[in-house]
């Protein structure tokens, strides 16, 4: 127990491996309701485990507030090293010949490449690998790696992941789009300079940190216009909702081909001003922090999605 920071080992019992695993799922989760449901036992059992362990221990492990806890300094380096050794020990028993790959991941996804890419392959992954619980959580916000027990993100970026692992796992081109009823309405087609005269539908979250309209100013640098946005807009938190906005001839969308394919394929939406256009290094990127071994169960998942990403 040296590397828990304990200056004498105490005797580990029944009733203290009990609480360590408690400990371990509270952390996982950052939720004691969500740990007591995994453990089939009630949050109030589950924080006197925590309590009981805390004072063995003589740590502080949780911050207790108002609808949520948060891991001390002391919790934090406890829960890297207990993860670590589960780690260690799964992947010493799955090394074994025939042993399917298990264990628990959380991923998380920028909702628009989610629904429209993700989840729709996912039941190909859970056949292939069913002893691997995925977790699945979207979001838009920053992921803090230090506050957030997530195993790999799968985002928009163009793969600038200070401190991290990122790999591109496709590339991805853009364009203007909107419905055929809107790009008739307005002359559009071929006629960019009336773009002036448009409702511009923005995604506010493509990427983290951005200005609103950071995705057109991308597409214009790739078209080398200078010229100015249109000053009438509406703004949306997700690339899918600014698609669906632009299906039912609200304005002009900026189109990620991954995404949208499909919709102008099928003649829901047209590209007014031309075909896709590359921008830089943009695409969806793979991040995750740097292992100096990588669980199987993450090997395994982002194979999958490299095989995906191809098919």
């Amino acid at each position: 127990m040296a590397a828990l920071g304990l200056t004498k080992a105490p005797k580990l019992s029944g009733a203290h491996l009990s609480n360590l695993h408690t400990f371990l799922v509270a952390a996982r989760y950052l939720s004691f309701a969500r740990a007591a449901d995994e453990l089939c036992l009630t949050a109030s059992a589950v924080s006197h485990r925590i309590a009981r362990l805390e004072q063995d221990l003589s740590l502080k492990l949780f911050h207790r507030l108002p609808r949520k806890v948060d891991l001390t300094d002391d919790g934090e380096r406890i829960f890297k090293v207990m993860q670590q050794t589960m780690d260690t020990l799964s992947e010493a028993v799955q090394e074994r010949a025939g042993t399917q790959i298990g264990g628990q991941l959380c991923f998380y996804a920028r909702p628009s490449v989610a629904q429209c890419w993700l989840v729709p392959r996912l039941a190909d992954f859970s056949a292939r690998y069913p002893g691997i619980q995925l977790d699945v959580r979207v979001g838009n916000e920053p992921i803090d790696y230090r506050t957030r027990r997530i195993d790999l993100v799968l985002c928009y970026s163009n793969g600038v992941h200070p401190g991290l692992q990122s790999l591109r796992l496709m590339p991805e081109r853009i364009a203007p789009m909107c419905s055929p009823q809107y790009a008739e309405a307005h002359g559009l087609i071929g006629h960019p300079e009336r773009l002036a005269q448009c409702m511009l539908l923005h995604d506010v979250a493509a990427w983290d940190n951005i200005a609103f309209d950071a995705e057109w100013r991308l597409w214009l640098a790739a078209v080398g216009s200078s010229s100015e946005l249109p000053k009438r807009f509406m703004t949306f938190d997700r690339s899918d909702l600014s698609t669906l906005a632009a299906i039912n001839h609200a304005g002009v969308a900026i189109g990620r081909e991954q995404l949208v394919r499909k919709r102008v394929q099928d003649g829901e939406l047209v590209l007014p001003f031309g075909e896709f256009r590359a921008v830089s290094n943009y695409g969806y990127y793979l991040v995750h922090p740097a292992h100096e071994r990588m669980p199987r169960r993450l090997r395994a998942l982002i194979d999958w999605l490299i095989e995906q990403a191809d098919d």
